[in-house]
This record gives C-alpha cells, structure tokens and sequence, in this order.
C-alpha cells in the first residue's frame, strides 16, 4: 500500500486541505465517527471546521469522536489536559453532543481499569477517519519509538524529547506529566482512514522516516506505510527532506 501525499505551501493551505478531507469523511456517513488529536498541528484544521459549521456548511449532530490520548493526572476540567483542549478548541463551538465524545479518563483511580475501558470504546466505535500528528521522533498518539505494532490502549512513559515538544503548555519541564493513556499502534491501525498532518521543519526528518524508511518499530509512524488508506498532508517545510 502506498501513503498518499499532499503538499501545500504553509500551514493554512494544510488546515483548508485537512478539513476538506474531514467534513467529507462526515458528508459521507449518516453516523460517522472520528478519531481526534490534539496539539498545535490540528488547531488549524479545528478552527476551519468551527468557521464552517458557523457558516452551515457542516454539522457535528450524529457525529461521535473519539480521542488518542490524554495526560495522566489531569481532571477533564484542569486547563492543560487534552480534554480542556477539546472544549476549548473544538467541541464547545459545534453542535456535537458532549455525550459523544470520548477521551480518556486520566485522572481515573485505575489507569490499567480506565485503559481497558477504553479499549472497549474503541471495538465498539469503528473509526472512519483517525487523525494523527507526528512527533519529532516518530511518535503517533504517545506511542514512542520501541512500541511494538500489536499495541493496544495502555499507560506510556514519555519520552524526552516528546515532553520537551509539549513543554510550553506547562510553563518549565518539571511540570509536565511523565505517564500519558494513549490508543495503542493497533488501535490507530483499526481506523478507517488514516489522516495524519505534519508542519515545520522539527518534523522534515521524521516524515522522511515515515514515508521512505524502512517499517520499523524504531519509528512508529512507518506502520502508515502498510495501511489501506493512510493520506498525509505537509507544509512545505515539513516536505523539504523527501
């Protein structure tokens, strides 16, 4: 299978390109569902989608998400979790219903309970698009170089170099969470359609890797490269290696 690739010259044309994509994911099933990322790479695609639906061109009303992750420690209400994210930058300027969408819990007692529960959400609600970004490193969700392929929704150590790309939100490195709930390599895998952004020149070497590597563990997001339906958009800066 091959990835297809879009390139476009900034970060704009990517986010216009990008919401294309999802509402039409969203045109084309009566109850569609939608895999969801957070982060800066998405923003973009977030706020175009908010200015079309305030413009009437799409509705969220039978559309039901679910996200790739999540802090461990941090309530749903705490401004830094990804589930503030959501609210924030998404899900409070739509008409979708807060009863369809899922993050995980990760201020939940158990994280081993809560990661089974969420995997249980995930065999019930087929994915007809997952949305990725990708770290410096290779990483889709939180599954950091190493993760195996087989992978299902589990508790993950970060690595450095992750929490140093995540580090503004938190104001210094020592307060940014060590552990996150994150889907695993094969629940990623599970999904539909497969549309993963990238942006900046940080992440040129890690799209090369993705796209013209060989499939290794090493970089977690090569696994794209054995998906049925696996689309890329990049800037041009995120283009400039391969």
């Amino acid at each position: 299978m091959s990835i297809k690739v879009f390139i476009r010259n900034d970060y704009q044309e990517l986010s216009i390109k990008a919401a294309e994509i999802v509402e039409e994911t969203v045109s084309d099933n009566p109850f569609p569902v939608l895999g969801l990322a957070t982060g800066k790479t998405p923003t973009g695609l977030y706020r175009q989608l908010v200015a079309d639906y305030s413009r009437g061109i799409i509705s969220f009303s039978n559309v039901k998400t679910v996200n790739l992750d999540e802090y461990a420690g941090l309530s749903a209400d705490d401004t830094r979790s990804f589930a503030f994210f959501m609210k924030k930058n998404l899900f409070s300027h739509i008409d979708i219903l807060p009863q369809n969408t899922y993050i995980p819990n990760g201020a939940a007692d158990d994280l081993s309970i809560e990661c089974r529960r969420y995997s249980y959400i995930l065999k019930n609600l087929k994915r007809d698009i997952q949305l990725l970004g990708i770290g410096s490193n290779g990483h889709i969700g939180f599954n950091e170089p190493g993760t195996p392929f087989d992978s299902t929704t589990y508790v993950v150590r970060l690595a450095e170099s992750t929490r140093k790309d995540n580090f503004g939100a938190f104001g210094g490195m020592e307060n940014v969470p060590e552990m996150a709930i994150t889907m695993g390599i094969s629940d990623i895998m599970s999904a539909k359609k497969i549309l993963l952004l990238a942006s900046g020149k940080n992440k040129a070497s890690a799209v090369r890797e993705m796209l013209l590597g060989k499939v290794s563990e090493d970089c977690p997001a090569s696994i794209l490269q054995r998906h049925p339906d696996a689309t890329v958009i990049l800037d041009r800066d995120a283009s400039r290696l391969i």
